[in-house]
């Protein structure tokens, strides 16, 4: 499967954007909110400056205290982003994903944003791939 098939069965409008100058708890706020694990951090929503996720807030938390929420999403988001393109096939993503260690990617077309997938959307994707594969070969075995 690919990864414009995997944002096909996502709602519209699934990319949820932050600005850079947005507190920390504004974004932790939107998170619950939305029951996400990930913002991007974008000035315009079509180009990704970084990403801000439940990790990275709970670290902070974990290191400095509560203190950090008043900080800009900008002082912890990650800015070295890994992306992947709609054509990227889902094994690629998933190996990115974990070799990378994180569990948000965005998908980015001729530069522009299209869409964010998690690794819950990759794994959902490769379970239902697998389970066509077996239905065919069972399939195959009894001769329909």
């Amino acid at each position: 499967m690919q990864v414009h098939q995997m944002l096909r069965a996502k709602p519209q409008g699934n990319i949820v954007t932050v600005t850079p100058d947005s507190s920390v708890a504004d974004a932790a706020r939107l998170l619950s909110e939305r029951r996400i694990g990930a913002v991007i951090v974008s000035v315009d929503g079509k180009e990704p400056m970084g990403i801000l996720s439940e990790r990275d807030i709970v670290r902070d938390l974990g290191r400095r205290g509560a203190s950090c929420m008043a900080d800009r999403v900008d002082a912890l988001m990650t800015r070295n982003l890994v992306s992947c393109a709609p054509d990227d096939s889902a094994d690629s993503v998933l190996e990115r994903m974990t070799a990378g260690r994180f569990r948000h990617m965005p998908v980015m077309d001729k530069g522009v944003m299209v869409g964010i997938i998690s690794i819950g959307d990759v794994v959902a994707a490769r379970i239902s791939e697998l389970a066509m594969e077996k239905d065919a070969l069972a399939g195959m075995i009894m001769g329909n």
